[in-house]
């Protein structure tokens, strides 16, 4: 229950203390006074906004920033009743409060840290979140359907009946408001979201079957992630689904999760093209619905294809002479046909790592390629000292659901997220400290990010460069997967050979070189002038390895407005699906009711790759 807020008090305790500043901030914003509303945040401090102000994502930093941001939006946004929703508490010298508030259009959640700067309390981190719109909440717990509508009809429509008609009806005598290209559990989960708004979407995949992304990769895929961190939106994994779930299972479960949350999707359906009228505010997009020709107008279009773009292929002399197999590990079918083969795996992250263990497992003789360094994490310390506060069964113990713990990781501004990382993989590195040392030893080049931060920022920053180590590693350590460093000069017939002149013998050569940009797919299926005006889908502009700079302070192009009108990103892993799913499925659904949506700080094209 909200709590309403006094005036302001002078004292030491925490819930005071939060409630006295959220009253002098909401009267500031109340009078329209953005210097008074700034002056409440500290000197070095972080405003991140998930749509609630800017109908964006964005995070100002400071009170300069935050008054400039306040200055375009306070008018037109009105917010009000600021209330802390549970008890704040207080530690290390900083108070932490979740609080309510309502906008013009919606209502509001958020996270503060507090902390005293010159005898005042002010705002080092401030978290604002639209999870609901006015008029328009979903349909769930006391808002839920009645499902059965009870007395006499002559005209009674079943459910099932409705589904058919709308399946029929869909793509031929209505149109999707938007469409979503990708059924992977990015687009399944935007697409649960927007049935429960009730926005007319529609996903469409090129695989015969829900799930068949999952399971037409090698056989020894399985999730790096644990189950905690990975649940889809409104249907949790039950708790007896396992810590790891293998590629098939969630492939199912995918595919049960389209049936149970009547996710209008078609299958078997690849877009071929698509263009944007500015007249009519629409897209015209050409599919083949298994091998037939049509034709889709929706307003919005989302590439739902993954945090990452198309394969990256290198183009190597000798590849048309090389008589082996030779694939990028996106479409490696597994070790089968290898036992006994010479197999070179040219790369060393996640999916050379779990390749190569598969091959060894097979009997295979296999050398990765490492052509720079890696960071490697063993799997139980990232999820004991990386996750295990948020996401595990010990936070579920102390009251962190999925959801608080999502809000909880959004509340650390990406400016500073990598100083809390930092000392967690500093405890890995001490307590895998054995690991380490034979890795090493065994000639691997092994990193800890640019400033030591780790798995996650190297993730958030590049989307490259590590491996969740769930056994793979140890084959490397202990020499039983060979290892060799450098990079690919040319195959021969029946070998890869490196710049030094260093030469692999090879019956089969997999590419695990990773991918593109996500704006290679809107080049691929609109323009190129498109795609380059998007420019460079994912990465901060940490100004650190593959992350070039100037610094963006968000993901960039996902989950948000682009400079292309009407074309939006979504994916990233699964705790990003389902969290940010929720933000781009409100910026759609005020799209579709006509909400207006100014967007503050439109997102600047500085890479376009």
């Amino acid at each position: 229950m909200t709590q309403t807020i006094d005036a302001p008090v002078t004292t030491d305790d925490p819930q005071a203390r939060a409630a006295a500043w959220f009253a002098s901030f909401e009267a500031a914003l109340a009078a329209r006074d953005v210097p008074a509303a700034a002056g409440h945040f500290a000197t070095t401090s972080f405003w991140r906004d998930l749509v609630a102000f800017t109908w964006n994502i964005v995070t100002v930093e400071n009170p300069e920033g935050v008054a400039t941001m306040l200055d375009e939006v306070l008018d037109r946004v009105d917010p009000s009743g600021f209330g802390l929703a549970e008890p704040a508490d207080e530690a290390d010298g900083v108070i932490t409060a979740w609080f309510d508030f309502e906008t013009a259009v919606g209502r509001g959640h958020g996270l503060v840290r507090l902390v005293e700067e010159d005898g005042d309390t002010k705002a080092w981190t401030f978290l604002t979140t639209l999870p609901e719109l006015k008029g328009h909440e979903e349909p769930r717990s006391e808002r839920r359907p009645m499902g059965a509508k009870h007395g006499a009809d002559k005209d009674r429509q079943t459910w099932l009946e409705k589904q058919q008609a709308e399946a029929e009806s869909l793509g031929s005598t209505t149109q999707p408001e938007v469409l979503v290209i990708g059924g992977g559990q990015g687009g399944i989960a935007l697409g649960a979201r927007l049935r429960q708004l009730g926005v007319p979407a529609l996903v469409i995949d090129k695989h015969p079957r829900p799930g068949d992304q999952w399971r037409s990769r090698y056989k020894s895929l399985c999730l790096h992630d644990p189950v905690w961190y990975d649940h889809l939106p409104y249907l949790k994994f039950p708790d007896n689904w396992p810590v790891f779930a293998p590629k098939d299972k969630v492939g199912d479960w995918l595919e049960s999760y389209v049936k149970v949350m009547e996710v209008p999707y078609w299958s078997s359906t690849t877009a071929t093209s698509a263009s944007y009228s500015e007249e009519a505010g629409e897209w015209t997009v050409e599919v083949e619905r298994e091998g037939k020709p049509l034709t889709l107008r929706p307003k919005q279009l989302v590439l739902a294809t993954g945090m990452s773009g198309k394969p990256h292929v290198p183009e190597l002399p000798g590849q048309d002479v090389f008589r082996g197999d030779q694939h990028h590990s996106s479409a490696h079918p597994g070790p089968d046909a290898y036992r006994g083969k010479k197999c070179v795996v040219i790369g060393s992250n996640n999916s050379s790592f779990d390749i190569c263990g598969a091959l060894w497992e097979n009997d295979a003789d296999v050398t990765m390629v490492q052509r720079s360094s890696t960071h490697i994490v063993k799997s139980d310390s990232l999820m004991d000292l990386g996750l295990g506060d948020l996401y595990s069964e010990r936070a579920l113990a102390a009251g962190v659901t999925t959801e608080k713990a999502d809000l909880i990781f959004a509340s650390l501004p990406y400016r500073i997220l990598h100083t809390f990382q930092i000392p967690a993989y500093e405890a890995m590195a001490e307590r895998d400290k054995d690991f380490y040392e034979r890795l090493e030893a065994s000639g691997f080049r092994h990193d800890w990010g640019d400033d030591g931060s780790g798995l996650f920022m190297k993730y958030l920053r590049r989307g490259s460069g590590y491996y969740i180590d769930v056994g793979s590693a140890e084959l490397v350590a202990d020499g039983q997967v060979k290892l060799a460093h450098g990079q690919v000069d040319h195959l021969t017939e029946d070998s890869v050979v490196l710049a030094d002149g260093t030469e692999l013998p090879a019956d089969l050569v997999v590419y695990a070189t990773g991918y593109g940009s996500m704006n290679g797919w809107a080049a691929d299926l609109i323009s190129q002038e498109v795609a380059d005006a998007v420019g460079k889908v994912w990465g901060l502009g940490s100004d650190t390895t593959k992350d070039p700079g100037p610094w963006e302070g968000e993901q960039r192009n996902m989950w948000k407005p682009t400079q292309q009108d009407a074309l939006w990103f979504h994916g990233g892993n699964l705790h990003q699906s389902r969290h940010y799913s929720l933000y781009l499925a409100l910026q759609l659904k005020a799209r579709y009711e006509g909400i207006p949506t100014p967007v503050y700080g439109l997102q600047e094209v500085h890479h376009l790759s």
